[in-house]
Parts: C-alpha cells; structure tokens; sequence
C-alpha cells in the first residue's frame, strides 16, 4: 500500500509544479537583488532544515518574514503553503518510507487533512488582510502554546500504537481534517499533530509520516487555490522551495538529529513576539480604517 501512497504523491507533485510553472510563465514581475534571492533562500533552508527535524517550519517562516517585512501579512498563508509544498513532499517521502505506521491509518488521516485544507484555502484565500492578521495572530500563539507544553513535558511520550481502529480512528480523522484547514491559515500542522497522536495513544515516531504525509498531500491541493487567487508572493514561495529542497536533504541524511532544546525556546519567544506584533497590527489598522463620526454643526 505504500506504493500506492508514493504513485499518488508522485502524481501530486507533478500536477502542482506544471500549474505553479505556468502560474510564474504568466506572472509579470521585476528581478530581485541577488542579497534578496539569497536571503529568501536562505529562509527556505534554515526553516525546512529545522522542520525536517521536527520542530515545524510555518511559525519561524512566519517571524522571519514579518521581522524582515519581506511579505505582506495578507499573502503570508498563501506563501507558506506554495513554498513549502515541494520540500514537504521531499520530507513525507522520507520519512513515510522508513518510519513504521499502520497504512490505513496513515491514508485516512492524510485524506482527510487533503479535504480541510481544499475547503479552508478557498475562504483563506478571499480573506481581507485585517482577518489574516487576526487569524495567523492567535494561531501562531496556539502554536506556541503547544511547543510550550512540549518543552515542559506536559505531552508525555505517548503510547506504543502504530495504528488505530474504531472511534480512535474516526476522531483521528476528523481531527486531521480541521488540522488540514488550519494549515491554510498558517497554523503549522506539526506540532498539534504529535499532540493528536500523544492523546489516542500511538507512539509519537508515527506522528512524523503522518503529519509529513498530510502536509505532502494536502499543500499542493491548498497552494492550488492560493495559485488561482494569486493570493502569495511568487518571490517568496520561490525561495522557500529552492532553499528548502537542499535544506531537507541535508537535516535528512547527514545530520539527523540535534540537541534543539535551546532553539526551541528561542522559536517560542520569537513566534509570541510575532503573534503579539501581528495583532497589534490588525488593532491600529482597524483604528485607521474605522469610519469617522460624524459631527454636528
């Protein structure tokens, strides 16, 4: 069953990449600074080299790119999803192949993220840029929240499942599916997943071909969507997919592993100072674009 999982992700891949290339044939825009293009690729590597590790890529793009002033807030979603589609498909087609996890647990909860997001992107998508600012802002401090109780050991280590049946399987389900629509809105699917999977019991290695399996497959359906509304930022999503790529493979096969505890603590700083400065944002640009009272003479 598993080759069937890498046809479809194969499948997946080359009809997202013949619609983004057509997308950029079409797209009118002025060359960048070669300072530019490396910082953007340079974003694309560090987040996916540490996303390839485990700590989830969407938070840190997310603060770089705010901090940086790089993208603006109302095309972020969009550039998070289309730029890191291609290296999380590189992840899932790693990690599915050499992390042990019942199949038909893996496939259903990869359809269903599939689903969410399909759904998800096409409100995201049309969002005002008030909303997204609003809407990544308090999903960025859920983020945080979650990589909080993870450092703290709040989440346990989990149980020792592979797969799941009955209700456990359905809640699964159901849970991936919202976990896919929110990856839409910016909300990285990493760490709520090893959350899902800590609390119906599997054992947490199996949280890694799932929630790689789930963005491979539900990224491109989603950056599809942003791609017709020209929701992102071409520039963007292009340096985070050619840094990304190398910053996998490295993460992947060379290092493997890092003692990431200290960087984990400064990502959780950083993601609550950009939630904090992303929602202040929405407040003042509320204000300004508020209606006058009118006065009486």
């Amino acid at each position: 069953m598993k080759t069937g999982l890498f046809v479809a992700l194969g499948i997946f891949t080359i009809a997202f990449v013949a619609m983004w290339i057509g997308a950029m044939r079409r797209a009118k825009f002025t060359e960048l600074s070669w300072s530019r293009k490396l910082l953007d690729g340079g974003i694309g590597f560090i987040t996916n080299f540490f996303d390839t590790l485990g700590i989830g890529s969407f938070a840190t793009t997310t603060s770089l790119f705010r901090l940086g002033k790089l993208v603006p807030d109302e095309q972020i979603p969009g550039t998070l999803n289309v730029g890191h589609t291609l290296p999380s498909i590189l992840e899932a087609f790693i990690y599915i192949a050499v992390v042990q996890v019942d199949v038909l647990t893996l496939i259903l909860m990869i359809a269903a993220s599939v689903v969410g997001a399909w759904l998800g992107a096409g409100v995201v998508a049309k969002w005002p840029r008030r909303n997204i600012q609003i809407g990544m802002g308090l999903a960025l401090l859920a983020t945080a929240g979650l990589m909080l109780m993870s450092q703290l050991n709040l989440l346990g280590v989990g149980g020792e499942l592979l797969g799941l049946t009955s209700t456990k399987l359905v809640l699964a389900v159901i849970a991936n599916a919202i976990l896919g629509a929110l990856m839409t809105l910016g909300i990285g699917l990493f760490a709520p997943c090893m959350v899902l999977i800590y609390f119906l019991g599997m054992n947490l290695k199996t949280a890694f071909p799932i929630m790689m399996g789930s963005c491979a497959f539900l990224m491109p359906v989603g950056s599809i969507r942003f791609i017709k509304e020209g929701s992102y930022n071409l520039r963007g999503a292009l340096g985070l997919a050619i840094g990304g790529l190398p910053g996998v493979l490295i993460a992947a096969f060379i290092v493997k592993s890092l003692p990431l505890s200290a960087v984990k603590w400064l990502v959780i700083v950083v993601v609550v100072y950009t939630a904090v400065m992303m929602l202040r944002s929405a407040i003042v640009e509320r204000g300004v674009n508020q209606p006058k009272a009118a006065t009486v003479s």
